[in-house]
């Protein structure tokens, strides 16, 4: 009997380790995920810069900081230079989750008929990101950004003053699980659903969400 249990023991620490080390693989091969939680400074993300550091420092504690990763978030004009659509900051795919599930093989499809779900849309744990039905939602995800990933006309802060203030404006949010209130194509747009009530983390968590953001591996 314990020769027994010391052969069901050996076998499940082997296949502890092969599912282990699949995952350490898919996570060096990771290009796309879901910040694992929000800054909690509300629409203040320190700007793109910002957002990108955190997208970068995520992925590098995951293993899979040898890429370029930028934060899926639009910006609008300044006195410094015009907008920036978040579609053009995020390179040219394919993108593949944590588990090595492809979301999107390239711009088009990301902005069409994409594989994001609320099992693909993983952050970079490779763990589930709370959606409607579950207590806390927190499927809202920070974008700035219309259907196609650009930004909105200047007279429009969606941005929360480009991601600078947790007190000005609103911030334009998608559903990472691509459910909503009603079965329309707005209620289930990954990146562009509705706005936020406001831009502090209150508001952000009173509409649904944490100030989560995406991130994609753009080189």
């Amino acid at each position: 009997m314990n020769a027994r249990l010391s052969l069901l023991a050996a076998a499940a620490a082997a296949s502890l380790a092969m599912t282990g080390g699949a995952f350490a693989q898919n996570a060096k091969n990771m290009s796309f995920f879901v910040t694992s939680a929000g800054l909690g400074k509300g629409g203040d993300l320190g700007g793109l810069a910002g957002a990108d550091a955190q997208c970068q420092k995520l992925a590098e504690a995951a293993g899979a900081g040898g890429k370029t990763w930028r934060a899926y978030l639009s910006a609008g004009p300044t006195k410094d230079g015009p907008a920036v659509n978040a579609r053009d900051r995020i390179g040219k795919g394919p993108w593949v989750n944590a588990k090595g599930v492809t979301i999107a093989k390239n711009l088009r499809e990301l902005h069409g008929k994409n594989n994001i779900t609320k099992q693909t849309a993983l952050t970079e744990k490779g763990e589930v990101v709370n959606g409607r039905g579950d207590t806390p939602n927190e499927h809202d995800m920070l974008t700035g950004s219309t259907p196609d990933g650009k930004a909105f006309p200047g007279n429009l802060n969606l941005t929360c003053n480009n991601w600078t203030s947790s007190q000005y404006g609103s911030a334009e949010l998608g559903h990472s699980d691509r459910l909503g209130l009603a079965d329309t194509d707005i209620a289930r747009s990954w990146n562009s659903s509705h706005m936020s009530r406001g831009c502090s983390q209150q508001d952000l968590v009173a509409t649904g969400g944490s100030g989560r953001f995406y991130c994609f591996a753009a080189k």
